[in-house]
């Protein structure tokens, strides 16, 4: 019986290069996914092209396929990835000079075109779209007429399709922009068993193996918070990879790395971001795991089952990033004794003297690194346990319209080590303003998106 094996080399932009190189090296595989798109990654991106028009991909691709890119060539391994972002061309370029360095004459470089829909808005309004923000109001903003002209960028989630294609057309690599996580595993599966575009049991299958291998170490025991004590060699940490046949589906890992893959470590990743078991949309299919069973089946094999698909939605999801506002954060640590008292007496300083600066941000976060950073309203405030306290940080951050008004914070927290309680230290180096970029989310019908494949030859 036949036997896909696909790798999940990446989880995120920035994400460790290590188990993917291993993977192509070390696992029998046919071909590894690579994840590097988040909601607000491709805002970013589109912000690097805009100051280098060169810019706006994961240049840690080009890095990463630097090490494998033969190795993965003359194993017969094909790569499929949407770490183009913003700017698939230049992606491309780079892996066409990877491609010609390592003398690799032949290499079918596929691409995907037509997510970024930025230049498209105004068209879409005329066809009567209304970008009506699925979150509801957001920002204290309903109508989108009021983010219009501070779009940053307009990309649409897609489905396997386009991908499909490339690697039907025999690409070694196939590149995408803002193509679904799971998406990318799914087309290799749909090109290897052909599974019919109504077999939602299928897709729904590959759709979640996918899901389980898209953000890498995360399904193979890294921030596991059943266990992570027992996961082995965590510096050596392996990727999952997936195994399916016409009738199974198993999760497993590389030889000879770190990891593990096991009834819950695969459990976590298989509710991850799913609001709804028996309704997780995607593009491909719409996925029913209320039922689905996971089954130790070996030492690091989980076996997968009962999975089912219902029709795609008739909608794909628009990503429409926009400039809302600046931000700075600036941090200044006080020690014991009443260092929590300490550090709120300074950001009352910083409050009042911002209100007579005349700054009034839009939105204000002062929060207590050590104590209340990350769990906020439900933290441990505990009388006894602050008077305990060895050390606090003090964390503020304001958000504002003007980068001018948002600056004014930064100068006055330095001083405070003199000129405030005692016991402050100041520590990071003087704060710089950054651009927020805002999160519209929206539907749009299938047929206001053109994608298009290409295949390069070098």
């Amino acid at each position: 019986m036949k036997t896909v094996k696909i790798g999940g080399g990446q989880g995120f932009w920035g994400d460790s290069p290590d188990a993917a190189i291993h993977m192509i090296r070390h696992a029998d595989l046919d071909y590894m996914a690579c994840d590097y798109l988040a909601e607000l990654t491709l805002s970013i991106m589109a912000r690097q092209r805009l100051k280098n028009p060169a810019a706006g991909y994961a240049r840690d691709f080009i890095g990463l396929m630097k090490e494998i890119m033969a190795d993965a060539k003359h194993k017969g391994v094909k790569i499929v990835t949407n770490a183009g972002g913003m700017n698939i061309a230049s992606c491309v370029d780079q892996l066409k000079a990877v491609a010609e360095e390592k003398g690799l004459g032949g290499y079918r470089i596929g691409y995907v075109t037509g997510d970024d829909l930025t230049d498209k808005i105004d068209d879409l309004i005329a066809a009567g779209v209304d970008f009506t923000n699925i979150d509801g109001e957001v920002d204290g903003i309903a109508d989108f007429s009021e983010i219009r002209d501070k779009i940053v960028n307009a990309n649409v989630y897609f489905g396997h399709e386009p991908t499909l294609a490339c690697i039907e057309g025999g690409a070694d690599v196939t590149v995408t922009g803002r193509s679904t996580d799971s998406a990318l595993f799914l087309a290799p599966l749909l090109h290897e068993f052909g599974w019919a575009k109504d077999d939602w049991d299928n897709l729904a299958r590959g759709i979640m193996a996918g899901h389980l291998l898209e953000c890498g170490g995360q399904g193979a025991g890294g921030n596991y918070d059943y266990g992570w004590r027992d996961v082995p060699r965590m510096d050596e940490l392996g990727f999952p990879i997936a195994e399916l046949t016409d009738d199974s589906f198993v999760i497993t890992k590389a030889p000879d790395c770190g990891g593990l893959i096991c009834e819950q470590s695969c459990k976590e990743q298989f509710l991850y971001e799913v609001h709804d078991p028996a309704n997780y949309i995607t593009p491909d299919v719409t996925v029913d795991i209320s039922r689905a069973t996971l089954t130790q089946a070996g030492d690091n094999r989980v076996a997968v089952g009962n999975v089912h698909g219902k029709p795609k939605p008739d909608k794909l999801k628009l990503s429409i990033g926009y400039h809302a506002g600046y931000k700075v954060a600036g941090l200044l640590s006080f020690a014991w004794p009443d260092a929590y008292e300490k550090a709120q007496y300074a950001a009352d300083i910083l409050m009042k003297k911002l209100a007579r600066m005349g700054v009034k941000p839009r939105d204000v976060n002062i929060s207590y690194i050590g104590l209340n950073a990350l769990h906020l309203g439900v933290a441990d405030m505990d009388p006894e346990l602050i008077k305990r306290l060895n050390e606090v940080v003090l964390r503020i951050a304001i958000r504002t319209d003007t980068k001018e008004e948002c600056a004014k914070l930064i100068p006055e927290i330095a001083p405070l080590q003199l000129n405030g309680p005692p016991g402050a230290s100041f520590f990071g180096g003087r704060s710089h303003v950054q651009e927020v970029i805002g999160l519209w989310p929206t539907l749009i019908p299938r047929d206001c998106v053109k994608l298009e494949p290409h295949i390069l030859t070098v």
